[in-house]
């Protein structure tokens, strides 16, 4: 397939989405150089980073890179590939290391991704230049944070990363101001779950609010069939969760879809609305809160607590779920394979109990045996199934509610159970694979 702009172009409308969006891997190359190679991209928290040697592995499109905080303190973000045959540097996810070393020839590189050794240096020919930019890693041009949330850029040029986060650094101030101290510990544990099925599911499923109660009906009937059973082991928070997934079309309704510029979304009102019901009594929820209103003052405490945003989608490689402490990273690995990462976060300065009740959740939410992203994961194969033998005539429809989407204060729109999040997701893609000639 030929790529050119009206190509492009002609494989989204208002309404529809070509099935070759998902299916061809010339369209993945192009995503992976003009979104995944351009925009900021989530690659790890600070507190992941605390000590010189520190690093992290992450992705950024299909490229595996290194972030490691040096003896300066200085955060790099670096390509893990040693420059001389290619071998990829470093197998672990996380830990601490005075320099990297190739397991092929030994190439050595400092943390800044200067080569600083090599065996054998005197069988190289005389203009060989160890700290020669072709011989260090390749770097992200641009790397920022914040909050403790960093970001890197393969692009020189862009938005700043405020600019590009825009209202969604709302879900991020939330996420931190949890902690009554304002700090975070990410898990030290991960999470790891890969589907036969384009990246572009994931987000669409994000805030879609028709599918749980036909994809997940299976947990929700346990969760009926069990209501009346103790459940000492996560005090009931996960049966409602499930039980929540059955929501009426009203129920649905009464949730808005907030769709931003740039791809973002999230839902606003699922707390509000009986998803994840607080106990009357709980005796570790009142101790978090009485430490919250002694931190911030009560108003400020109500604030933070009852702020209510559900599946925060920043587009395109990062979920936050602000009242469990969790986060998704999203790594596109071929047009059919997406691989996703889930942890959570320990408030500090919050009952040990609150990071527990997280750990419980995301276990019940995200993991591998999950009874809910399982079920997620078998429906993107399926329409990845479906979509990859259809003919060139093949076109996914995306226009319920188009009538229905109001105006945002300060751009994108807002909607209940509608696709607006979708239609929103694939007029960023189509701004971002023409270089914004869509407009």
């Amino acid at each position: 397939m030929a790529l050119s702009v009206d190509t492009i172009k002609a494989l989204v409308t208002p309404s529809t989405v070509h099935r070759s969006v998902y299916t061809d891997q010339a369209v993945f190359d192009l995503e992976m150089e003009r979104i995944f190679g351009k925009v900021w991209l989530y690659v790890a928290h600070e507190s992941q980073l605390r000590k010189a040697g520190d690093f992290v592995r992450t992705r950024l499109g299909t490229y595996d890179y290194l972030v490691t905080r040096d003896e300066h303190g200085q955060l790099n973000v670096l390509q893990n590939r040693c420059t001389h045959r290619g071998a990829t540097l470093c197998n672990e996810h996380q830990g601490n290391t005075s320099r990297m070393v190739c397991g092929y020839h030994q190439w050595m590189f400092d943390l800044q991704g200067t080569l600083r050794g090599v065996p054998h240096r005197q069988s190289y020919p005389a203009g060989f230049d160890m700290e020669s930019p072709r011989n260090s890693l390749a770097r992200a041009p641009r790397v920022d944070s914040y909050r403790g949330f960093i970001f890197a850029s393969l692009s020189e040029n862009g938005p700043s990363l405020a600019d590009f986060l825009g209202p969604m650094r709302g879900a991020i101030d939330n996420l931190v101001d949890r902690s009554p101290v304002g700090q975070l510990e990410l898990s030290d544990t991960a999470f790891r779950l890969e589907f036969k099925a384009n990246w572009k599911m994931h987000h669409e499923n994000a805030n879609d609010t028709i599918h749980p109660g036909v994809v997940h009906s299976s947990s929700v009937m346990t969760a009926r069939q069990h209501q009346a059973e103790p459940t000492p082991f996560d005090d009931g928070q996960t049966r409602e969760m499930l039980q929540g997934n059955a929501f009426t079309k009203k129920e649905w309704e009464g949730i808005e879809l907030v769709a931003l510029p740039g791809g973002h979304s999230y839902m606003d009102g699922i707390y509000r609305s009986r998803l994840l019901a607080r106990k009357e009594s709980d005796p570790v929820r009142d101790e978090y809160e009485a430490i919250m209103k002694q931190a911030y003052g009560e108003e400020r405490a109500s604030q933070i607590l009852n702020l209510d945003r559900f599946n925060n989608l920043v587009y395109p490689n990062l979920s936050i779920n602000a009242q469990y402490h969790q986060l998704r990273m999203v790594y596109p690995v071929a047009p059919d394979r997406t691989l996703v990462v889930s942890r959570c976060f320990r408030l500090v300065g919050a009952p040990e109990q609150i990071y527990h009740r997280a750990v419980r959740f995301l276990t019940n939410l995200s993991s591998p045996a999950s009874m809910i992203y399982g079920d997620d994961a078998a429906i993107f194969e399926r329409c990845n199934t479906g979509l990859s033998g259809s003919d060139d005539e093949a076109w996914i429809d995306m226009s319920r509610g188009a009538d229905l989407d109001k105006p945002f204060p300060g751009g994108g729109t807002i909607s209940a159970a509608t696709e607006a999040p979708i239609r929103s997701q694939f007029k960023a893609w189509l701004g971002y694979m023409t270089d914004g000639a869509h407009a």
